[in-house]
């Protein structure tokens, strides 16, 4: 089942919390593509798309659209000042450096020790892996935005991943409807507890194991 915009955006404006400026960073299609929306005016942070831009802003407003201005899922965006262009090549170039400091991305599957499974589903026609796996095996801090279960209500955080991998133990945070969980060296740690939810209904939702901070921020209340 689809998360409803507001908690769409709930969940995209904690992420823009681990973004500081001066950073480079790289935003997955769907929930990611939101973060900008919630950062302060006049931030300092380079938006980066595998297909060549460095420096996205907002989301444009509806009927303000470029037709020739989008990101690497081919979604509208605009530019902020100070933004430049270039050739795929050498946007993957950055990754693979390891120059991209943050990557925000959507997933099927998360499991406890961080693995990441974002780009198939056995027998549904994909366009192609794109730069996840590059991301997820480059980028300095990796964030995971995705809904707690599935559409059967299947919990995604996993003890371990069922559908195929894009990269191992990659994964640095994940963010759900319910909560934030920080991936560990001894497993998953719940940091952050999204009302209306308790903790009970946390547990009954999630296969993986998880422990719970000492220091549990009760968030968007």
């Amino acid at each position: 089942m689809g998360l409803g915009a507001e908690i769409r955006h709930k969940i995209a404006k904690r992420a823009a919390m681990e973004i500081r400026d001066g950073m480079l960073v790289n935003l997955g299609i769907g929930i990611p593509s939101l973060v900008p929306d919630h950062l302060p005016a006049g931030h300092f942070i380079m938006f980066h798309a595998e297909n060549g831009i460095v420096g996205m802003g907002k989301s444009p407003d509806e009927g303000e659209e470029d037709a020739h201005l989008c990101n690497a899922g081919g979604y509208p965006v605009t530019i902020r000042e100070g933004a430049s262009y270039c050739d795929s090549t050498t946007a993957f170039g950055m990754i693979r450096k390891g120059l991209v400091d943050v990557t925000i991305l959507g997933a099927l599957q998360v499991s406890e020790n961080g693995d990441l499974a974002n780009w198939i589903v056995p027998g549904k026609r994909v366009p192609g892996m794109g730069g996840a796996m590059d991301l997820a095996a480059k980028a300095k801090k990796v964030i995971v935005l995705m809904n707690h279960q599935d559409k059967h209500g299947i919990s995604k955080l996993v003890k371990s991943c069922t559908l195929p991998l894009t990269a191992k133990r990659c994964v640095h945070m994940v963010i759900t409807e319910m909560g934030v969980f920080s991936v560990m060296p001894g497993g998953l740690l719940l940091t952050d507890q999204f009302s209306p939810y308790t903790i009970e209904e946390i547990k009954v939702s999630t296969e993986a194991e998880f422990e719970i901070s000492e220091s549990l921020t009760i968030y968007g209340e």
